[in-house]
This record gives structure tokens, sequence and C-alpha cells, in this order.
């Protein structure tokens, strides 16, 4: 049950539709990360936003963006992508965790310094994203793929 008063939605649905003042930079910004224009591929950028996610907890962003990824065409993560997923785990419990050695590993792996600022935001994002969801106590989703599917299909702003 949540906290607050919610429309029946599951997870941030329910807080971006039942605050539209907030809801609304919410929705463009993940967007904006998840969407826009990166070196990294979206599927990638929904690896991130879920590793974050399982990494606090979130299950409703955990489970809502690993299946988003999985129908972006998601695979097992390559040296890149380990590279980064370690510099967003380091961002999730304490960004200031962050080393050199964490960013030459990444650049060496084949990451730009878009690729690197990307993955730095995204985990970030996400750390707010999952404590809002759980914050409130959101209801969980019934149908993951379902979500997921919407997601993938219409993005961030339907």
């Amino acid at each position: 049950m949540p906290h607050i008063d919610l429309p029946p939605l599951p997870g941030i649905a329910a807080l971006l539709a039942g605050h539209p003042r907030t809801g609304g930079p919410l929705s463009s910004l993940a967007e904006a990360l998840l969407r826009g224009p990166s070196p990294l591929t979206a599927a990638e950028r929904e690896t991130i936003a879920a590793y974050v996610s399982r990494g606090n907890e979130c299950t409703f962003c955990a489970e809502t963006h690993g299946a988003v990824a999985r129908q972006l065409g998601a695979t097992d993560p390559d040296p890149r992508l380990r590279a980064l997923l370690a510099i967003a785990d380091k961002v999730r419990v304490d960004g200031r965790t962050v080393s050199a050695d964490d960013v030459a590993a990444a650049r060496a792996a084949g990451a730009d310094d878009q690729a690197i600022h990307d993955t730095v935001l995204i985990a970030a994002a996400f750390c707010m994203y999952n404590r809002y969801v759980d914050g409130l106590a959101t209801l969980p989703a019934t149908d993951y793929d379902g979500h997921a599917r919407r997601l993938t299909d219409h993005g961030y702003l339907a």
C-alpha cells in the first residue's frame, strides 16, 4: 500500500501520473538518459539502470529496466560495459569512490568520455528514481514484460 494517495498504477508510473509537475521533468530526464544521443546503446543504458536498481534492491526498477534491456537485445556485458558497470556501482554506493583508475580501466576497455559521463549520470539518476519509488512504497507491477514493452515501444514520454 503506497504511503500517499496515488493512482492505481505500478511503481514510478503512479508517481509520474499523480504528480505531473515533477513527473514531466522526471520523464524527460529518463528519455534523455535512456533514449537520447549517446555512444552507449539503449540496451546498454537500460542494463546500467537495471544494474544500479538491483544493487539498490528496487524491485520495480530492476525488473522493469532489466526487461527493457532484454527486449532491446541486451547480451552479456562485454569488457567495456563491465568496466562501466563497475563505475556505476561505485556511484550507487558513494560517487566519491570512483577513481582515476576506474576511469582509466573504462577507457582501456573502449569507453570514451561521453560514455563515462552517461554512465555516471544514469547511475546517479537511478539512485534517485529507486529511492522515489521505494520511499513512497509504490505498487509492484503485475506484468514487468508488458510494462517494459510499452517503454521499449514508446519511450519515457508517452
